[in-house]
């Protein structure tokens, strides 16, 4: 199978209050062992308390990002990163004044679950 060129512009966008999600890698954009997408959290915005079937790991490329783990706070900036296993509630969120821009990735096949909800798989990683 030929490589998979992934052009920002072509890339499926997703939103959602104050969230910007870019979809990369994933199963039908030509990757089948990792889904990888970017992230954008505008000042105030955050993801809900949910917890994946796969580890996920984040890189911060700008801004600042909050990450509460279980019930341990972590506060990060560009270049660093964390790596949240899988089965742990987890949230995001941008307590600054200005955007935060993340990579994420996780293993293909990866599911979520909001709130102890039913799992589903994220759009921009399919």
């Amino acid at each position: 199978m030929p490589e998979t060129v992934i052009r920002h512009d072509n890339a499926p966008r997703f939103g959602q209050a104050g969230t910007e999600i870019t979809g990369y890698a994933s199963p039908t954009r030509g990757s089948h062992a990792v889904s990888a997408w970017k992230v954008v959290l505008h000042p105030g915005a955050g993801s809900p308390r949910h917890s994946l079937t796969h580890g996920e790991s984040f890189l911060i490329l700008d801004g600042r990002m909050t990450f509460v783990v279980d019930d341990r706070r972590h506060e990060l900036a560009a270049g660093d990163a964390i790596c949240v296993p899988p089965d742990t509630d987890f949230r995001l969120t941008n307590d600054g004044g200005e955007p935060c821009t993340a990579i994420c990735c996780m293993a293909a096949a990866g599911q979520a679950m909001v709130d102890g909800g039913e799992p589903f798989s994220p759009p921009w990683a399919l």
